[in-house]
């Protein structure tokens, strides 16, 4: 009797061990290939993405970068206009940053008094938000700009701000990015471009969404934003 109960045991023991190795796999392959987790820490998206949030990223739409290795599987599409990118900014390629997709190669870009203008029209935005109504000063960190300008200009009369720089022309196979939240946001107008190979993938789904600690006296269950949990990201 003994050996049969061992017997069934060692026989139990080793389908969940099978049932665990094949989770395991399939748990690397997904967040490998198709979903990872990020969380939004900054309110540099706000309006359309919130500091609490957390996204399931699609990691497939623009072809998922092999781990170990600098390949890519084959892409559903390219970064477009408009996308919410997730992506490793070229000054600090520690952080994870997420922004909105505004140009891409070829584009001419330009802000005047908050409006962004490619090719010479002006965009409608729907999604930008402009809280800061005060005027806004020259960005000596933003000089950078006069080497990609649509008409030669000598840098040092060129003196870009945060609501108002350009035109400038979007190199190839670079993107420029933008946060929603147009005052208040660390983009590609202070840093610069990003290439294809930065961008990680496109947040798909908020998955749960916390206010902070002191926006809330009671608990956890409190801090969640039930309204934004399941909230697709466009």
């Amino acid at each position: 009797i003994r050996m049969k109960i061992l017997t069934q045991s060692l026989r139990i023991l080793k389908e969940w061990t099978r049932f665990a190795v094949v989770t395991l796999v399939l748990f690397l392959l997904i967040r490998g290939f198709l979903l990872e987790a990020f969380t939004i820490p900054t309110s540099s998206m706000e309006g359309t993405l919130l500091p609490g949030d957390f996204l399931f990223v699609n990691k497939a739409l623009y072809g998922a970068e092999i781990p170990g290795t600098h390949a890519r599987l084959p892409a559903v599409r390219g970064p477009d206009r408009g996308d919410i990118v997730v992506f490793r900014p070229p000054h600090d390629r520690g952080r994870v940053y997420v922004k909105r997709v505004v140009g891409m190669e070829g584009d001419t870009l330009e802000m005047r008094q908050k409006i962004l203008y490619r090719n010479g029209l002006p965009q409608d935005e729907p999604y930008a938000r402009h809280n800061d109504r005060r005027g806004d000063a020259f960005h000596p960190g933003m000089r950078w700009q006069s080497d990609f300008l649509a008409a030669a200009e000598p840098a040092w009369k060129y003196s870009p701000s945060r609501d108002n720089w350009g035109p400038l022309v979007v190199p190839a196979e670079k993107y420029f990015v933008l946060g929603d939240n147009r005052d208040n946001s660390e983009d590609s107008r202070y840093w610069g471009f990003i290439g294809r190979e930065d961008i990680a993938g496109s947040p798909w789904i908020v998955y749960l969404s916390l206010r902070r600690e002191e926006e809330c006296a009671g608990g956890w269950m409190e801090r969640i934003r039930w309204k934004r949990v399941g909230r697709r990201v466009d």
